[in-house]
């Protein structure tokens, strides 16, 4: 076994605790619950609730529903505001385009630019996730305690507050 140049402590589990790791594990589990919530949705339609039942559905998909104004962006501006790249972003609104979510459009402000907006099957998705999302939360709040849930909910928005200005 190399030998360790510097001591290390002996216990070596905040490696898998720290709050980032708890952060990260319990938005994926979050994500992962809307998902499966709108894949259950009627309203949803048939063929895309297939591809969330069979985890074609990912989060990362959801940053489309999660950005997207309704009035519909700019790929540039969508993907400034998701935290991606504007080829990553591409990706997924070719995707999402595919699935009849959205739509590209000329730009009326740029002859030059293209408009990604919701389509009506998109606007139904959105619906979805809303749902799904305040029945996540609604979960959330009974697993935990609405005490803690909104004690949780104050400091999560302080700290992402901070980050932003």
């Amino acid at each position: 076994m190399p030998e360790i140049p510097f001591s290390f402590p002996v216990e070596d589990g905040w490696r898998q605790t720290h709050l980032g790791r708890l952060f990260g594990h319990a938005m994926r589990r979050f994500d992962a619950r809307v998902l499966q919530l709108m894949a259950r949705n009627v309203e949803v339609p048939l063929a895309l609730s297939n591809l969330a039942a069979r985890d074609q559905v990912t989060a990362a998909h959801v940053h489309i529903t999660r950005h997207l104004a309704l009035q519909g962006d700019r790929l540039t501006d969508l993907a400034q505001r998701a935290g991606m790249t504007k080829q990553a972003m591409a990706n997924l609104v070719d995707q999402c385009e595919a699935w009849g979510l959205v739509t590209r459009t000329a730009d009326p402000l740029d002859a030059r630019a293209r408009r990604v907006c919701f389509t009506p099957t998109g606007l139904a998705w959105l619906q979805a996730f809303q749902d799904a999302v305040a029945q996540a939360e609604a979960e959330f709040r009974d697993e935990v305690g609405q005490d803690v849930a909104t004690v949780v909910a104050i400091g999560l928005e302080a700290y992402a507050g901070a980050a932003g200005g």
